[in-house]
């Protein structure tokens, strides 16, 4: 709800933060990518103006870079990686029945929406739900890449976020996912490999 207009510039005017504040050296979540690094903040001149862009080095492997401009990084998603006091929710999510759609076209719709979001949570449901549903049939090849994807960017945020590797992480995964069908006893953030 709007408040009454004013002429002067005052607090209710005030538009809301839209942007992330990183440095280099920390690091962040860019969706349907996973972790990167900042590696620096630099400015660059585009179509005549000044802009301040993160420059985002991809920690999968393949050393990729991305550049993207400071004011946007919030808007298309860029975050910091969940909290390690999140951790035990976050595997309690993907010990949950998810809700699966009937339609593949509606399930790969879905997916893609929680895929480019890039929150963990979303990336639990993906994994939570494609694992329950290849419980009763095969998936599509389509499905089993996105599992894959989901899975891979999943379990690479926990890894880094309780600084273990990424075999203990995927386990951690793969436990929950077990306690939902009742073969193993629900698991908990202390139990290191």
């Amino acid at each position: 709800m709007k408040g009454p207009a004013s002429s002067t510039p005052g607090p209710a005017s005030v538009s809301p933060i839209t942007t992330l504040t990183l440095a280099a050296g920390d690091k962040a979540i860019y969706p349907g990518v996973g972790l990167c690094l900042i590696g620096r903040v630099e400015k660059r001149i585009v179509d005549a103006e000044a802009v301040m862009f993160y420059h985002l080095i991809v920690l999968d492997g393949s050393r990729g870079e991305l550049f993207i401009p400071v004011e946007k990084a919030k808007p298309i998603g860029v975050r910091l990686m969940i909290q390690k006091s999140e951790i035990p929710r976050l595997l309690a999510h993907l010990q949950a029945r998810a809700n699966i759609a009937s339609n593949w076209k509606q399930r790969a719709s879905d997916n893609s929406k929680l895929l480019l979001s890039g929150l963990p949570f979303d990336l639990a449901e993906i994994v939570a739900s494609l694992t329950q549903l290849s419980e009763t049939r095969s998936l599509t090849g389509g499905e089993s890449r996105t599992l894959e994807r989901a899975r891979r960017l999943l379990v690479g945020e926990i890894s880094d976020v309780m600084e273990e590797t990424l075999p203990a992480a995927e386990e951690r995964v793969d436990r929950a996912l077990r306690a939902r069908i009742g073969q193993r006893e629900p698991v908990s953030v202390s139990d290191r490999h």
